[in-house]
Formats: C-alpha cells, sequence, structure tokens
C-alpha cells in the first residue's frame, strides 16, 4: 500500500494556519459575543449603541497599545493607570493657570517622564518591571492625591472638552483618535527596525544583544510610548467628565493588560500584534455594554470578565495541548506511520 505523507511546505502551511487561528482567537470571541448579544438585545447593533462601545473602549484601548509594546518585551507596565490619573491632574492645573498648550505639553511631558524613570528603573538597576512599574503605581497615586487634596480639578476649556465630546463625521473623536493611534503604533511595530528590535529583545534579549541590538533602549523607548499614551488617556477621560480625578485611573491598568492577552500578545514576550490588541479590547467593551444591556448585576460583570481573561490565558498557554487531543483530519497521513522529509510517497509491503 502507499502512505501519502506531507511535505516540508504542507506542514509550513498547517504551521502558518495554526498561527493566524491563535492570533485570531479573539476575532472569533468577539464575533460569537455579538451574534449572542444581537439575539438577546435589539439594541446593540444601533449605530448609537455602537458608538458608544467605541467611545468607551477607547480609554482602555489606549493604555493597551503601550502595554502591547511592553508585553512583547516580556516586560509589564502596571502603572498605566496611576500615570493616566497623574497626568489628567497636571493637565488640568496647568490648564487652569496657563491655558491649552501648557496643559497638553505638561501632560505629555508627564507621562513621557513617568515612562522614562519605569524603563531606567527596569534596565539600569535590574528591577523586575512588576515590582519597579507596581512601586511607581502608588507613588503616582499618592502624589495625585497631594497635588489636589483627594478632590477632582475642574477643567472648563471648551476647546480641551472637544478632544472627549465632539464628532467627525458622527464618529466620536476619541474613537478617531483609538483609531489613529492603532493605525500608527501598528504600522511603527510591524513596519520598521524599532519594532523588529521589541519583537527580537521580547524573543531572546541576550541574543538580541549579541546581534547589535541596543535592547536597554529598546525597553525604555518602550516605556516611555507606554507613558504618553497613558497620557492621551488621561486628556480623553477628563474632557469628557470636564474633570480630572486623582483616582480616575484605577483598575484600569488591568483592564489594559487584560485587553492585551486576550488579544494573543503572550505573556513570554516575542509575539503579539495590535490588531489583537484592539479586538481583545472590543471584546471586554462589548461584553461590559452587553451585561448593563441586560441589567446583569454589576458585581457579576466582573467575574464575567475574569471568566473571560481566564479562558484566554488558558488558551494560550495550552493551545498545543488542546490541539493534540482532537482527532486528526483525515488528509492521508498514516498515524504513527513511518516519517519521511521529502514529498514522494512511502511504500511499503
Amino acid at each position: 500500500m502507499t502512505l501519502s505523507v506531507t511535505s516540508p511546505a504542507s506542514r509550513s502551511r498547517l504551521s502558518s494556519a495554526a498561527a493566524a487561528a491563535r492570533r485570531l482567537r479573539a476575532v472569533w470571541m468577539l464575533l460569537l459575543v455579538g451574534i449572542v448579544l444581537t439575539i438577546a438585545s435589539p439594541v446593540f447593533l444601533t449605530h448609537n449603541n455602537l458608538m458608544n462601545v467605541g467611545l468607551a473602549t477607547s480609554v482602555a484601548a489606549l493604555l493597551a497599545v503601550g502595554q502591547t509594546y511592553v508585553i512583547i518585551l516580556a516586560e509589564i507596565d502596571l502603572s498605566v493607570g496611576a500615570a493616566l490619573g497623574f497626568t489628567a491632574v497636571v493637565t488640568a492645573q496647568m490648564l487652569r493657570d496657563h491655558g491649552l498648550v501648557a496643559g497638553v505639553a505638561a501632560g505629555v511631558a508627564a507621562g513621557a517622564a513617568i515612562g522614562l524613570v519605569n524603563g531606567l528603573l527596569v534596565t539600569k538597576t535590574r528591577m523586575p518591571s512588576f515590582i519597579a512599574t507596581l512601586a511607581t503605581m502608588s507613588v503616582l497615586s499618592g502624589l495625585s492625591l497631594q497635588l489636589t487634596k483627594g478632590n477632582p480639578v475642574a477643567v472648563t476649556d471648551y476647546d480641551f472638552q472637544g478632544i472627549g465630546q465632539n464628532r467627525i463625521a458622527g464618529v466620536p473623536v476619541p474613537v478617531v483618535i483609538m483609531l489613529v493611534v492603532f493605525a500608527a503604533a501598528g504600522y511603527l511595530l510591524a513596519r520598521t527596525r524599532f519594532g523588529r528590535h521589541v519583537y527580537a529583545t521580547g524573543d531572546n534579549t541576550e541574543a538580541a544583544r549579541l546581534s547589535g541590538v541596543r535592547t536597554d533602549r529598546v525597553k525604555i523607548l518602550a516605556f516611555v510610548v507606554s507613558g504618553v499614551l497613558a497620557a492621551l488617556a488621561g486628556f480623553i477621560l477628563t474632557a469628557r467628565l470636564s474633570t480630572a480625578e486623582p483616582t480616575a485611573g484605577t483598575g484600569l491598568e488591568l483592564e489594559a493588560i487584560a485587553a492585551v492577552i486576550i488579544g494573543g500578545t503572550s505573556l513570554a514576550g516575542g509575539r503579539g500584534t495590535l490588531l489583537g490588541t484592539l479586538v481583545g479590547a472590543l471584546v471586554l467593551g462589548v461584553i461590559d455594554n452587553g451585561m448593563n444591556l441586560l441589567d446583569v448585576s454589576p458585581f457579576l460583570q466582573n467575574v464575567v470578565k475574569g471568566l473571560v481573561i481566564l479562558l484566554a490565558v488558558f488558551l494560550d498557554r495550552n493551545i498545543d495541548v488542546l490541539r493534540s487531543l482532537l482527532p486528526k483530519r483525515a488528509d492521508g497521513t498514516a498515524r504513527g506511520g513511518p516519517s519521511h522529509r521529502g514529498g514522494a510517497a512511502v511504500k511499503t509491503p
């Protein structure tokens, strides 16, 4: 009889298909949740509701962009929520005292400085990023409360409020900003030398360093990107509320990390895409929106989101094991038969 054996090209295609399935995991999750909510609530697919989903998702999604860069490097940034609150307070106070340009510049500078400090702590003092950013999170939270004495800072600048409240062709400005940032950051990650260095450093830092990559600089820049995008998220949230709350970002770092993980970025580093992160953020936003439409208890909402995160991490860590449990496709490949590296058939008596 003749046993058909797959060629190297066929195995490569199967491997590529498996990798694509892993990357598209968040898309299937989003489609499944969307179908369920479309059936359960006639309001879900209306234009206004979808715009509300995008608006509610925009802040956490911007935090998740910077978090993607950091996690691809096999690091983590727990300070982004506190950085959002701190930069929002700094921006609001500068707006009140010195005007729009000074306020925005101060907020961006504060975000960049936070990222720079985090990057230096991780690369120069060799602190684990979990500990370093946990410490800066505590410091920034305390500074925000100290600067405001625990009180919100009102924002009355009409032009600044437009960042969070205006629309462009019926689409909220925060959604437009989110999409532009994802496109620009995605291009930077996928099409530039810096992006290649991010992946190389996350996959194997020592090998990247020996290949000439300035790995410390790559990590510092990634943390700076994360800090600047936290400031931008702070602008949007402050403009929407017309108030800078010192505790505004509390808990958002966990939502950003969850979006990155659901989107398929590996906590071990070296793998991930910003498209996956965007879809992951939308998954969380759609789940929140759907549970509100269905009047689900807010206490149970956190339970559901936690289970979704657990599922995403479980699939990421065990996808190969799960695939091995599935019955093999009837493609002519012999189970347990002799292997052959060529494309020709192997003949047996």
